[in-house]
């Protein structure tokens, strides 16, 4: 009877001081800090966030490198290329790569061909792929549908709303892979990694 007693007497201690730490925990406004612009969801961490805003901007900073295809979350990118390991039956006659799936083989014979199927209405510019097409659209019309939650910017294209935005949340995704830095554009990486190369292409 007495080792129970005991036992309740430290279950309620800790019930109170696990209490009092969240109680505190929440009124602090550590709990929920990083409220997202676009929706109601609010995030604990910042890496949370960042993920999150990608729903919203459609940024998809990891690239296949097999196909065209690019995703959000760097998971999913795993999952997608166990695709890849099938077998590649869909063989390009004009050079040695091969794909699993005829789709991605008629893209990738553009490379070759220079097919321009899509034209612009505007202008005499044509383009393989259809998405390629919207940006020139847009600069005729000089519509910038994609606005910066955090600031009044405007932007042509969603990828320069995806750069603008890590000025906001300086999400760095872009790492060196011979040393420990990070920068938060493609472009930024390769002038960085031309000082482990020592490459000068301007001169």
């Amino acid at each position: 009877m007495v080792f129970l007693t005991r036992i309740l007497r430290v279950i309620s201690i800790l019930s109170n001081m696990i209490y009092t730490r969240c109680k505190a925990f929440s009124q602090n406004g550590y709990l929920i800090k990083h409220q997202c612009c676009q929706c109601d969801q609010a995030f604990s961490l910042n890496i949370s966030i960042i993920y999150h805003m990608r729903t919203h901007t459609g940024e998809k900073p990891y690239q296949c490198r097999q196909c065209d295809k690019a995703f959000s979350q760097n998971n999913d990118l795993i999952k997608h290329m166990r695709i890849h390991t099938r077998e590649k039956t869909c063989q390009c006659n004009l050079c040695d790569k091969a794909f699993s799936m005829n789709c991605y083989l008629i893209k990738h014979l553009r490379t070759h061909t220079g097919e321009k199927t899509y034209q612009c209405r505007q202008c005499d510019k044509a383009f393989s792929l259809k998405t390629y097409l919207i940006s020139p659209q847009r600069t005729h019309t000089r519509q910038k549908p994609y606005q910066c939650c955090q600031c009044d910017q405007a932007f042509l294209q969603n990828n320069s709303l995806i750069k603008h935005m890590r000025t906001h949340t300086e999400e760095k995704p872009f790492q060196c892979s011979l040393c420990v830095k990070t920068f938060s554009n493609n472009s930024d990486l390769i002038a960085h990694l031309r000082t482990h190369t020592g490459e000068k292409p301007y001169q």
